[in-house]
């Protein structure tokens, strides 16, 4: 994390997973900390350690409610908006939830950023790509997107939200900045949220096939949470605008991500290959020269490392 602490932080989507780890950095730093989350896809269990320490408090609202934002008494200098539906389970399940908060929900946070004189970071995706036909991903390219396909709630919601933060700073001079997120994973995921990382843990520690889409040869660059909390941080506290990608820079298959997590679990588990998504990209990998050059960031957690972990934090929850 930067040298930069903030007095007073609200997070939107702050019980989620990457949330609560942003909530638990920042309460550490010495920063006071509001978590705001509706607890659609989020758990209260994720904020647990942390309700007990003074700074903290937990806000039950929805980030797409006026009065749950503007409600909040006092003043912020750093707004994370984090609130976001983000596996493809749940923006299938919430899809027109989803774009409201991409929406409405940004449009709301950016306010009360703009009237609060915060620095305000959008929390996009390495989805606005789509199935990329550029590799490795840089900022400035355009993307590949499905504007009507499966994927396109959660790809145009987080879109609109970049445009809409592009606007807000051009229109009201708005401290804001866009980080691009990459498959991010570690502990506090859930185990039935549909993504690579939980579902084959879960599955080999339950000694279940794991279901590989496809032959498995589609990549993912992989990102442990600590370094994205690292990269979202070193954003908020520079002057940059954004959009910046931040994500791991080791690519990996699916069927290699499979076959590592059952030999680290010790499973007997076998693989399983099932139909693949409609419009599942077939390679991702970030650029990151410009979080590197402009933001001094790299991952230091490798996949293997993390994954480790990851594997480690899930035995001893199914254990409990």
């Amino acid at each position: 994390m930067s040298g930069q602490v903030w007095s007073r932080a609200l997070i939107t989507g702050g019980a989620g997973f990457v949330g609560s780890h942003l909530c638990a950095r920042l309460l550490d730093a010495g920063t006071d900390v509001v978590c705001l989350d509706n607890l659609a896809t989020g758990s209260r269990a994720n904020v647990a350690d942390l309700e007990p320490r003074p700074g903290f408090r937990f806000v039950a609202g929805d980030a797409t409610d006026p009065e749950a934002l503007t409600g909040l008494p006092g003043r912020f200098d750093l707004v994370l908006h984090f609130a976001c539906p983000a596996s493809p389970v749940d923006y299938q399940r919430l899809p027109l939830e989803t774009l409201d908060v991409g929406s409405t929900g940004t449009r709301l946070a950016l306010e009360r950023a703009r009237a609060d004189g915060a620095r305000f970071v959008l929390a996009s995706t390495s989805e606005v790509y789509g199935d990329p036909l550029e590799h490795p991903q840089r900022e400035g390219y355009w993307g590949n997107v499905n504007p009507v396909g499966p994927r396109s709630v959660y790809d145009e919601s987080k879109r609109f939200a970049e445009a809409l933060v592009t606007a807000h700073r051009g229109a009201r001079g708005t401290d804001a900045a866009i980080v691009r997120i990459f498959n991010t994973y570690g502990p506090r995921m859930r185990t039935g949220d549909g993504r690579a990382v939980p579902t084959f843990v879960t599955q080999a520690l339950d000694g279940l096939p794991l279901t590989v889409a496809g032959d498995g040869g589609q990549t993912r660059s992989l990102c442990y949470v600590d370094d994205t909390v690292d990269g979202v941080l070193a954003l908020a506290a520079s002057a940059e605008t954004g959009p910046v990608n931040i994500g791991g820079g080791d690519e990996i298959t699916m069927l290699e991500l499979a076959r590592r997590i059952i030999e680290l679990t010790g499973s007997a588990s076998r693989v399983r290959h099932v139909g693949r998504p409609v419009d599942d990209p077939a390679r991702r990998r970030p650029d990151t020269r410009l979080a590197r050059e402009r933001l001094g960031w790299r991952p230091r957690v490798g996949w293997s490392e993390g994954l480790e972990r990851t594997v480690g934090w899930f035995s001893r929850s199914v254990a409990a």
